[in-house]
């Protein structure tokens, strides 16, 4: 327990804030490694299912062309940000912050926050779900059984987070070069066993009246096809840990363009394997099933091997990137100071015991409310979309003002047209959500305030602006509305 013991650090200067001992800088490889390790968790074993089950073929190309340009276009915010705002560590949330005040900020750390550990919950059901393909006392990985197998690991990542975060970083390089071995096999196998005939079938979806218009079916797996990018902006969270600032944009692109290629390859090929049908009937890890209709029984097993490593690997890049996240915020005193504060291992230990709380916490709620891995992820996905608007914006903002661009007239130009990209693309994801999420979030969102009023009761200033007072009474009618509607039944997570 002695790594765990916190002692509050002399209040920083923001170059001390910012740079952890040299012994913890993290160098490109481990910064690609956590930023794929973060984006390939168990979205991409799930992913011929879940979208099969919104869209056929044709919307499904729709739909990867616009998240291909959307998301390029975040990658390049979060790079241009990266090397223009270089004194802004921690990503998201002090991009919101620097650009639309200290409550934007601070919602953006919240709603990321949540985003994150809610993922892994969902994470730790489909791992169970999985086994339990297997061995039924896991069920669909929300069985007692399955709650206390979670929270063994759950506490067991915790604790080897704790020992350091480059540590923990090597543990995750190797995990995530372990997981691209059964996704490689994966694309391998079905890319001869690719039929254009079953491609084809229904390529817009006509014969199945439920997926709706093209429109509505690109719309639905909107959703989907965030929640497996979420983690694109990784890097930035650790730019206060990156051995080279240059790094932070490299990484993210790279991570990209890799990712990308995987997803698209594993999606468009089950689509030539299984009719779209048949890839909505399958039980999730669906690539298994996949695989198992090409090769037989062993498909399934390598599937799911692979699948519990890659969780694994994802457990912990998002362990490290929920604890620096808030960790980041309250080293300017925009979360409380309790969550400030290190272990001698430089590990923001409080941050991440509250973090693995409300993960425990969570878990023990799923066997009682017997949430499912796809909605966990929606609702996890919802709460990252604002964070996501804020750092396009803020990136917009810096080009419009021409700040940092000096007399760079071609480059401000580019990087306007790709802001502006990335800020509809945000809007759009919003709109895709729905209003239920619009609603949940917001139920999420409004409890936040009591950390953000504690921390700016620590420094002595008012808890809002006059512009913010009315930012949280919007959130604060959106959430009422939620609780009622979770209430009466018309809205259901």
């Amino acid at each position: 327990m002695s790594d765990s013991t916190s002692t509050p650090r002399a209040a920083p200067t923001p170059e001390s804030a910012a740079t952890p001992a040299s012994a913890n800088k993290l160098r490109l490889g481990a910064l690609t490694a956590l930023v794929v390790g973060s984006m390939v968790g168990g979205g991409i074993f799930s992913l011929p299912q879940n979208m099969a089950a919104s869209a056929d073929a044709g919307a499904v190309l729709i739909g990867w062309t616009i998240t291909a340009v959307g998301m390029l276009m975040l990658a390049f915010v979060f790079q241009t940000l990266a090397l223009r705002k270089p004194e802004l560590n921690g990503g998201v949330y002090a991009f919101a912050k620097a650009g639309f005040g200290d409550y934007m900020g601070f919602s953006s750390a919240w709603g990321y926050w949540i985003s994150a550990w809610l993922g892994n919950v969902g994470y730790f059901v489909l791992l169970f779900s999985t086994l339990g393909y297997f061995f039924p006392v896991f069920g669909e990985g929300n069985t007692p059984t399955s709650i206390i197998c979670a929270s063994v690991i759950l506490w067991s990542l915790h604790f080897l987070v704790l020992r350091g975060i480059k540590e923990a970083a090597i543990v995750n390089q190797i995990t995530t070069v372990a997981k691209l071995a059964p996704l490689c096999l994966f694309i391998i196998i079905c890319a001869f066993a690719f039929s254009s005939g079953t491609f084809t079938a229904d390529f817009w979806g006509q014969l199945n009246p439920k997926l709706g218009s093209v429109t509505n079916q690109v719309r639905n797996m909107m959703l989907v096809t965030v929640w497996v990018f979420v983690g694109i902006e990784g890097a930035s969270i650790f730019s206060a840990r990156a051995e080279k600032r240059s790094d932070v944009g490299k990484a993210t692109v790279i991570s990209f363009v890799g990712v990308l290629l995987l997803l698209v390859l594993v999606n468009v090929l089950s689509l030539g394997v299984l009719t779209q049908p048949k890839l909505a009937a399958l039980q999730n890890p669906s690539m298994a099933g996949v695989l198992e209709s090409v090769v037989g029984h062993w498909g399934a097993i390598l599937i799911s091997v692979g699948l519990a490593v890659s969780l694994a690997g994802a457990l912990l890049s998002w362990l490290l990137l929920c604890a620096e996240i808030i960790f980041s915020a309250a080293r300017d005193h925009t979360m409380p100071n309790f969550l400030r504060k290190e272990n001698p291992k430089h590990v923001p230990a409080n941050a991440l015991w509250l973090t693995n709380g409300m993960v425990q916490f969570f878990l023990v709620i799923t066997l009682f409310s017997k949430g499912t891995y796809l909605s966990l992820i929606y609702l996890a996905t919802s709460m990252i979309l604002l964070p996501y608007f804020w750092s396009a914006a803020y990136s917009l903002l810096l080009a419009i003002r021409g700040e940092t661009y000096e007399n760079d007239t071609g480059e401000r130009n580019k990087d306007l047209v790709i802001a502006g990209i990335a800020v509809i693309y945000a809007v759009w994801l919003i709109y895709a959500g729905g209003l239920k999420y619009v609603l949940l979030s917001a139920l999420l969102y409004a409890p936040g305030v009591v950390l953000f009023a504690r921390a700016k009761r620590e420094v002595g200033k008012p808890v809002f602006t006059t512009v913010e007072i009315f930012v949280f009474a919007a959130v604060m009618l959106g959430a009422l509305i939620a609780a009622f509607g979770l209430y009466k039944g018309f809205l259901t997570l």
